[in-house]
């Protein structure tokens, strides 16, 4: 059985730096450990979204994507940096998740942004959002710049180093089964 990534890119545009940059991230990860991954950004989930005042009020959709957020071994998620953090419906999608859903998930967290002075968005922003999950977000976080892009892929030297540094912190989850895991296979 092969382990589950998923990718969700918090953006709208296509293309999109910040999906390309979680691309990036899942496909290193997905060619050093094995993955399986699928990738989403806002538009995959569709119109609903904006609407839902609950998940149970999401189209199909817009539920399976995050029944595949909430399913997935290991989350990239990357954000676009809007007046210094996420967008409100990249929010909205993650408040639509029970606290219980991403607890002890390993979580890459990543962000996109014109300048450096959004660099502080992972940490200020996505790290505190998935601590109230009690998610596992790994001590590498990426951010990129616009210069960090060429035809929205990642060229930067340096931001391919932080990619290698965050997936080789993967490692450190064994992704061992639970015991009641196994019991259940018994």
């Amino acid at each position: 059985m092969s382990l589950r990534l998923v990718g969700i890119a918090g953006s709208f545009n296509r293309p999109s730096k910040t999906y390309s940059l979680v691309e990036h991230i899942a496909g290193l990860a997905a060619e050093s450990y094995g993955f399986s991954t699928k990738i989403y950004d806002l538009k995959d989930i569709g119109p609903s979204l904006s609407t839902a005042l609950w998940r149970s009020e999401l189209d199909e959709q817009a539920s399976q994507v995050l029944d595949d957020i909430v399913n997935a071994d290991v989350l990239v998620v990357g954000s676009p940096t809007y007046k210094g953090s996420y967008p409100g419906l990249f929010k909205h999608l993650i408040d639509l998740i029970e606290p219980s859903e991403l607890r002890s998930k390993p979580i890459i967290i990543s962000a996109t942004g014109g300048g450096d002075r959004h660099a502080l968005i992972v940490e200020h922003q996505l790290r505190p959002l998935f601590g109230f999950f009690m998610a596992h977000t790994l001590p590498t976080a990426v951010y990129a710049s616009d210069r960090d892009f060429a035809d929205y892929r990642v060229t930067s030297e340096a931001l391919a180093g932080r990619i290698g540094a965050v997936v080789d912190e993967l490692a450190a989850f064994s992704f061992v089964p639970s015991r009641a895991t196994l019991q259940a296979a018994e």
